[in-house]
């Protein structure tokens, strides 16, 4: 019997398959071709979703950011958790380097693909932004924070982040943990917190 999918079953399971061919292969490697035999589908039903495998990784890291920024919140309103943990958790879950996410990631990072990448941080930051802030805000009434602009703080804090995480490969243990100092020191300084206060959450982050 046929099985007849919605347009957004169909959109998934080319998605789902062209991450699996892109971490096997590569994205240079792996074709369109490639996608549709694996499926086992029309080369007009693909292109009816999507004009291009360049449109696929677009598809690909939006559905990356979305799922990144669902777990985020997801972290952030778990109450059960203390407030720097779920601090670091909705940093740590914005992580999409997982499972096929490499392949992905070093496409986006390409000099070619720098508008993608831009979208992909512009996404994220928007995303998160206010998550973050509602923890800032929460930090403030219990006295674990002082920080006078939460919506500032907690885009600085992300965009830092994403820089200093970014960059890590080829460094030195020395310069891991000097790094690690500096990102605490700053992040502290930022909201307002103790020193040393945060330096346990922050380091389940670079210790990943």
């Amino acid at each position: 019997m046929r099985i007849v999918k919605t347009a957004e079953e169909r959109k998934n399971e080319i998605l789902d398959v062209a991450e699996q061919l892109f971490a096997e292969k590569g994205f240079d490697n792996a074709s369109t071709n490639d996608i549709i035999k694996r499926i086992g589908i029309a080369r007009g039903t693909l292109y009816h979703h999507f004009g291009s495998k360049e449109e696929i990784l677009d598809a690909l890291v939006e559905r990356m950011t979305r799922d990144a920024i669902a777990r985020s919140k997801a972290v952030v309103s778990d109450r059960s958790h203390p407030l720097l943990d779920r601090l670091t958790g909705a940093i740590i879950a914005l992580d999409i380097n997982d499972g096929a996410g490499p392949e992905v990631f070093e496409q986006i990072h390409k000099p070619q693909n720098a508008l993608l990448h831009q979208k992909m941080q512009e996404r994220l930051i928007s995303g998160v932004v206010p998550l973050i802030s509602e923890l800032i805000r929460e930090g403030n009434e219990t006295g674990a924070f002082d920080s006078k602009y939460p919506d500032e703080a907690a885009e600085m804090i992300l965009i830092y982040s994403n820089i200093a995480f970014d960059a890590l490969a080829g460094l030195t243990e020395e310069e891991l943990v000097h790094k690690g100092q500096a990102f605490i020191c700053h992040v502290e300084r930022i909201l307002g917190a103790e020193e040393g206060s945060l330096a346990p959450a922050i380091m389940n982050i670079l210790n990943r």
